[in-house]
């Protein structure tokens, strides 16, 4: 094995995006030569909506982008060792921590973008129940099942904490997010009852009309948010970049009215990140530097 450490920075990011099978997508428009901004993100339909739209902003603005999906430890290496610019794909103080604090003195922690994430179990609105409580009342309509996600998510041990923790005779059935929404898709064109396991921001909820069951325990712990994070010197480099990144704030309904337009057949996520960044060009200018 080679030692990441002694590697350029080029052979360096190559090395992990290779080993996270992940590519890396050029930009396409070089208005001026402002410079280079790279940065990485995790495909996580928010992440992948976040990023396209903080891409088309810097192009805009003049900048050459270079994105690149890696694995969340990857991402945060890429942090680390300064190949990476930038990622708006940090959710803290929880979900991420464990790597933030390995590398947190070679970043700058520039504030949330997005306020308000949340971890739970969600039914259709029209269902009676409202507490996770109330799934054993409800366990002959749900097949006796919590449809989940993959197996390895750490959203799928809390729900067998939320299991445990509530004493429900109700099994976890692991899957996919795909699957998931796929069950969800069917019950509800069926008007029927299902609890999934799901997550806010996603592109679910500007879908369909959905609410989340009361977690009077508290399993799921608190709201997050989504941080974005700068490699240590870009102020002084891309002081325009810096601050572009810096000002970068949205809600969970604008980045899910991108998430939903990337679920679209044949759906290109930089073209639906430039058409939200077109169509929203009032939301744009908070994130612009002062006097551009």
């Amino acid at each position: 094995m080679f030692d990441i450490k002694t590697l350029s920075r080029g052979v360096r990011l190559g090395a992990m995006m290779m080993a996270a099978g992940s590519a890396v997508v050029a930009g396409q428009v070089q208005a001026e030569e402002k410079g280079t901004v790279t940065l990485a993100y995790v495909e996580w339909a928010s992440e992948v909506a976040s990023t396209n739209v903080v891409r088309a902003v810097l192009e805009d603005q003049g900048y050459d982008v270079e994105m690149s999906s890696l694995s969340a430890a990857a991402m945060w290496q890429a942090m680390s060792y300064g190949d990476a610019d930038a990622i708006v794909a940090a959710w803290l103080p929880t979900t991420h921590a464990d790597y933030y604090d390995r590398v947190e003195e070679n970043v700058e922690d520039l504030g949330p973008n997005l306020d308000g994430t949340k971890l739970g179990l969600v039914v259709p609105a029209y269902s009676d129940m409202e507490t996770i409580a109330d799934i054993d009342a409800n366990a002959e309509a749900l097949d006796g099942q919590i449809v989940g996600i993959d197996p390895g998510a750490g959203l799928m041990s809390l729900t067998e904490d939320v299991i445990d923790e509530y004493g429900l005779e109700a099994d976890l059935r692991s899957g996919s997010g795909a699957t998931m929404t796929a069950a969800l898709a069917s019950a509800l064109q069926n008007e029927e009852e299902i609890v999934v396991t799901s997550w806010t921001p996603h592109w679910m909820f500007a879908r369909w009309d959905l609410k989340y069951l009361e977690d009077p325990k508290g399993i799921y712990g608190g709201a997050e948010q989504i941080h974005t994070i700068a490699r240590n010197g870009l102020q002084e480099e891309l002081p325009g970049a810096y601050a572009i990144l810096d000002n970068f704030e949205w809600t969970p309904e604008q980045m899910g009215e991108v998430m939903l337009m990337n679920q679209e057949d044949g759906s290109d996520p930089y073209e639906n990140a430039q058409k939200w960044v077109a169509d929203n060009q009032d939301v744009v200018a908070q994130w612009l530097p002062a006097g551009e």
